[in-house]
């Protein structure tokens, strides 16, 4: 199943190329607002899964390209990302340590949104491709043999960056506000039957970027969560990103257009913005362009405010 939120934050589930407007399903579920009603939802979710379907069978729905997409998730308590969790097509000597940093669950936009790259003296914006997974269960010291019990289903992720500012660490870096696209929609687990073998794209504006496979990862899915749920406990809707493969990320500027597909997952896209004006530039070199030319980091800014001598 797939669900998603549309216009107004009206829940809905996918049905072909229709969206079937379900709140009137879930309409008893203890919430506020739309963020504990898709926690609230995904907690009780073998109670409403039938009502669920019963109601997409019985409706056409209308066409999902006539509605405004929203985040499934639009505010969630934990967004947990594995950090350095990939072996770079090999290319790492060794397998890194184990980490993760926290995102703003206020962070967050949906497909169709617009990244707004901030006035700040980055050296570099990026996003970065990735599966994440929400949590179905409360998790709490999981073993890697029951992680998977603990999974609700899968959503594209975008880990957005503001690299090289003056305050160090991930709070000023991954946190701002629109840094955190994910969707279109929500897939339950029973539609991905092998989540650590599935292809990741991302383009921007229509060239291939990032190209790589969740098998790379130096930790798996299951050592993610085991792991995660020994530092805090992880609640229905919580958000896990399982991390990136380096070597395709490239600059984010004013006026591109993202699209980012894991498979199975839909197509997450959105626009990008810079919030300075004349909009600030850089190579469209990705990473490992860059490695084989036997250079270092990103690419630098060439024009703009907080370019290198101007």
């Amino acid at each position: 199943m797939k669900l998603l939120y549309f216009n107004d934050f009206q829940l809905g589930v996918l049905k072909g190329d229709n969206v079937v407007d379900v709140s009137a399903v879930v309409r008893d579920v203890p919430h506020t607002g739309p963020g504990d009603l898709i926690s609230g939802l995904i907690a009780r979710f073998d109670a409403y899964r039938g009502r669920l379907q019963d109601a997409v069978a019985s409706a056409a729905g209308v066409p999902l390209a006539s509605v405004r997409v929203r985040p499934p998730l639009p505010k969630p308590a934990n967004i947990v990302c594995m950090a350095v969790n990939y072996m770079e097509n090999g290319t790492l000597p060794k397998k890194p340590q184990i980490n993760a940093f926290h995102k703003a669950g206020t962070s967050v936009i949906g497909s169709g949104d617009t990244m707004v790259l901030p006035d700040e003296p980055a050296t570099i914006f990026e996003g970065e491709a990735e599966l994440a997974l929400v949590i179905g269960k409360r998790a709490s010291f999981v073993s890697a043999s029951q992680a998977f019990d603990h999974i609700f289903g899968y959503v594209n992720f975008i880990d957005g960056s503001a690299r090289g500012l003056p305050s160090t660490g991930f709070f000023a870096m991954k946190s701002r506000a629109t840094f955190c696209p994910i969707g279109p929609y929500l897939v339950t687990k029973d539609e991905i039957p092998d989540p650590q073998n599935l292809p990741v794209k991302l383009t921007v504006n229509g060239e291939l970027k990032q190209d790589f496979n969740t098998n790379d990862m130096a930790h798996d899915i299951a050592r993610c969560i085991e792991w995660a749920s020994s530092v805090h406990t992880l609640e229905p809707g919580d958000i896990l990103a399982t991390g990136t493969n380096h070597r395709g990320l490239s600059s984010f500027m004013d006026g591109d257009q993202i699209a980012l597909e894991v498979q199975g997952l839909g197509k997450l896209q959105f626009n990008v913005r810079d919030s300075v004006q004349p909009a600030r530039k850089w190579l469209r070199e990705t990473r490992q362009n860059r490695k084989e030319k036997g250079l270092e980091g990103p690419t630098p800014q060439v024009s703009g405010k907080y370019a290198p001598n101007t």
